[in-house]
């Protein structure tokens, strides 16, 4: 159960990669990048699919993972568009606790950090 779990956070870290740098990678690469993060073909579909070997197949997808991660590593934008999301639930879950007297200070304060990020 927990492997299932690793490989979904793993799954989602690919696909949130690829939905900020994907165009940065060329059309081949895209191309075959997407048929394993996004269709969940098997190396041998894509392979086969390609014309090229499985084990080619699966360099190209573990040279696209590292060309994605480096792109993160120095835009860091994933990072902050789950920052982001992140204080705006907690924007939300103050907003629905609308009882409490520094709800207004709390809202900026998170707003503000939001602002900084961006």
């Amino acid at each position: 159960m927990i492997s299932k779990v690793i490989k979904m956070d793993e799954i989602l870290k690919q696909s949130l990669l690829y939905d900020f740098y994907g165009e940065l990678l060329t059309e081949h690469q895209k191309e075959i990048y997407e048929q394993f993060i996004i269709d969940d073909l098997s190396l041998s579909e894509i392979a086969k699919d390609a014309g090229i070997s499985r084990q080619g197949v699966h360099d190209l997808i573990k040279r696209c993972n590292k060309i994605l991660e480096e792109y993160e590593a120095k835009l860091h934008l994933v990072e902050k568009f789950l920052s982001i999301k992140d204080k705006i639930h907690q924007i939300n879950g103050l907003l629905a606790d609308a009882k409490e007297d520094n709800l207004i200070q709390k809202v900026k304060e998170i707003s503000g950090e939001i602002i900084e990020e961006l």
